[in-house]
């Protein structure tokens, strides 16, 4: 199964692509995308659609997963990020994949065992777990990746839930 996980953003969008064959996690691509400061903004969401769709077509992900969005003082900034994430879950929709969204909490207890984890972990935990040399950079790919190994994880919890073997 290939997962495609997300870390949206307007000037930067992470993403992390894993093949996880049994219990092994195998990274295939990741990086981001990013729009410069100053470009009108339908020009950076139409930016990030073009480069989410050449991702998509290119590795073909089975599921994606995005991170759920908390507001805080910066509404202005939470829009610019809302608009971001929905771009990339229109194009995943138009491909028919399945979207999984989990908050912040969630991914950090997916990936270190603990929801109230700092950063640093959860970036050392995803270099651990997909045998990296070194931690993706800049932190918005790193969170991608911890999207996608969230989001393994909870398939494959989901299914034995509903009595599926895999």
């Amino acid at each position: 199964m290939r997962v495609l996980g997300i870390d949206p953003g307007i000037a930067i969008m992470g993403f992390g692509f894993i093949d996880k064959v049994g219990h092994k996690l195998t990274p295939v691509q990741y990086g981001c995308i990013e729009t410069a400061a100053g470009t009108p903004q339908e020009l950076r969401l139409k930016q990030i659609y073009e480069a989410v769709c050449s991702l998509l077509d290119q590795y073909k992900p089975d599921t994606v997963a995005v991170e759920k969005l908390f507001f805080n003082k910066n509404v202005t900034n939470a829009f610019s990020v809302g608009q971001a994430r929905g771009v990339f879950m229109l194009a995943a929709a138009q491909r028919g994949l399945p979207i999984g969204e989990y908050t912040p909490m969630q991914v950090k207890q997916a990936v270190v065992g603990y929801g109230a984890a700092e950063k640093r972990q959860v970036q050392e935990m995803v270099k651990m777990l997909l045998k990296l040399s070194a931690i993706p950079k800049p932190d918005d790919v790193a969170d991608a990746l911890a999207v996608s190994i969230c989001h393994a994880h909870s398939i494959v919890m989901n299914d034995r839930m509903n009595g599926v073997t895999t």
